[in-house]
């Protein structure tokens, strides 16, 4: 059977899985945000703003991303979510244990080419090892 009305076959799946960014590497209830802006250090960049905050123990370490209304409508929002969600994702590997992110978007983040968002992101991270 083909056609929309068929679903995704097992291999898509799985290749899909995979590609995620599982849900328990992300921040996503309120007193995690809270804590991590309330106790965190400040690491401007030129796509976004970070707050990190080690915790005591030494689980995986977990990331949370937000995009102010001033960026633009939530289609907007939500598309520079997923581009920095991405570039995390490749990243991730590079982060110590033990810290929780909270990633604020800028203005430039959605016509910053990639590479360059990468590059942010590499930076943010070797920053919070210390």
């Amino acid at each position: 059977m083909s056609g929309p009305s068929a679903g995704p076959s097992k291999p898509i799946a799985h290749v899909k899985r995979r590609f995620a960014f599982p849900k328990s590497a992300r921040l996503r209830r309120r007193k995690d945000f809270r804590r991590v802006l309330e106790q965190g250090f400040r690491v401007a960049g030129p796509y976004f703003v970070a707050f990190c905050c080690s915790r005591q123990d030494e689980g995986r370490p977990r990331v949370g991303f937000s995009a102010p209304r001033s960026l633009g409508k939530a289609v907007v929002r939500n598309r520079i979510k997923r581009r920095l969600r991405e570039a995390v994702r490749l990243k991730f590997e590079k982060l110590a244990p033990g810290w929780d992110i909270v990633i604020t978007a800028r203005a430039g983040v959605a016509q910053a080419p990639f590479e360059k968002l990468l590059e942010a992101v590499e930076d943010l991270f070797t920053r919070c090892r210390a």
